[in-house]
């Protein structure tokens, strides 16, 4: 039996974790879970009122839960999102079974005047969920730039020079 794999792709937004993680998703036949894809059910039935950080910290905090049902009955999947070192490691570790996976973590990153072009045209496309706050992603956040201080592999995806067939 092959041994569970736990994928942690990571990296600021606009840095094209999404398209990374839905590509590794159906090259190896592995569960995703995205972030914003939790987020954004949210927006539609809270409003902004909760603010966009609130809803990112219960989006997370449903990722984590739903990460930890799957690994318990031995499954493999990716976790998708801006993770923050210094504050995910935690409920990432909490979400492992007794028999810890094989776990690789990607960091994606970009250069960063692209970066800020992929941000700035996000609001014009129109499948882009309204309740993104894109601009205020502008500035790098340092600590979703960053790999998180978790066992395991490490690898860095650098958008527009690297192929994905090698990551894991």
């Amino acid at each position: 039996m092959e041994r569970t794999r736990f994928v942690v792709i990571t990296g600021l937004p606009g840095t094209g974790k999404t398209t990374l993680a839905r590509q590794l998703s159906i090259r190896h036949g592995l569960p995703l879970i995205c972030k914003d894809v939790i987020k954004e059910p949210l927006l539609d039935v809270l409003g902004s009122v909760a603010g966009s950080r609130t809803l990112s910290d219960a989006s997370f905090a449903v990722m984590f839960s739903i990460a930890r049902e799957l690994l318990a009955l031995g499954g493999s999947l990716i976790l998708e999102g801006n993770f923050r070192r210094g504050e995910h490691e935690a409920p990432v570790l909490a979400a492992l079974p007794a028999q810890a996976p094989n776990i690789v973590q990607v960091l994606c990153q970009r250069d960063e005047a692209e970066r800020r072009a992929v941000l700035l045209g996000r609001a014009n496309e129109a499948h882009r969920h309204p309740g993104h706050d894109d601009a205020s992603q502008l500035v790098p956040a340092p600590e979703c730039d960053a790999f998180l201080e978790l066992p395991g592999e490490r690898r860095r995806y650098q958008v527009g020079s690297d192929s994905c067939e090698t990551l894991l």
